[in-house]
């Protein structure tokens, strides 16, 4: 779970972006503590999120919220 999450992660950060990360229903936890540790890192509050929950509801949320400007999906439907 991380190495799919990092192909998106590492890029948004060095572009400057502030991203939410919505893992695998399956493997929430990796998703969270890396949240955790890049919070140790130094990464201020808000920069680096993660919603876990179930694809369609969270998806739906992302996908409609104003200050969302940009989707990367990975998976299949």
């Amino acid at each position: 779970p991380m190495l799919m999450a990092a192909w998106k992660i590492g890029p948004a950060l060095a572009a400057g972006n502030s991203l939410i990360l919505k893992p695998s229903e399956k493997a929430p936890l990796t998703a969270l503590r890396l949240a955790e540790l890049a919070f140790e890192a130094g990464l201020p509050p808000g920069v680096f999120n993660v919603l876990p929950g179930y694809g369609e509801e969270a998806g739906r949320a992302l996908g409609l919220h104003m200050d969302v400007d940009c989707i990367a999906f990975t998976g299949s439907t």
